[in-house]
């Protein structure tokens, strides 16, 4: 199998690529290789979530949502924003990690899945990697 995540995230035709399922493995996924590099070591973690307005965004927000509290992470829902804001929202808050779900400028049937580290950064690809293996049959 190849590399779960692209160059910008998991994305694919939502609901059938990318399902609620994998969402929520994904994050409960991350949230376990972060807290396993030590990010959230001391204090409880904090997450932001944002989307953008496909329809699909809502039922893998939630998948998301559960996921990362299932984990112990306080979520943060921002609703509907672009990319770039959800990005500042993590870096100005201080946010321990941040989800964007969106599949940008693909076609409405897709979607995608976009973590962002503590600062408002791409993860490294060594922890997508990581957070991909989990995921892997």
């Amino acid at each position: 199998m190849g590399r779960l995540f692209g160059t910008d995230g998991v994305r694919g035709v939502a609901n059938k690529d990318l399902t609620a399922e994998l969402a929520l493995d994904l994050s409960v996924a991350a949230a376990h290789i972060l807290a396993e590099k030590g990010t959230f070591a001391g204090h409880r973690p904090r997450a932001i979530v944002g989307r953008d307005t496909r329809v699909s965004g809502e039922f893998l927000e939630a998948a998301v949502v559960a996921g990362l509290a299932s984990a112990g992470i306080d979520v943060y829902r921002v609703g509907v924003l672009p990319t770039p804001a959800v990005a500042h929202l993590v870096n100005v808050t201080g946010a321990d990690l941040g989800v964007m779900i969106s599949a940008s400028h693909n076609p409405m049937p897709d979607n995608g899945i976009k973590f962002f580290a503590k600062g408002g950064t791409k993860l490294d690809d060594a922890l997508e990697d990581a957070i991909g293996s989990c995921n892997s049959p």
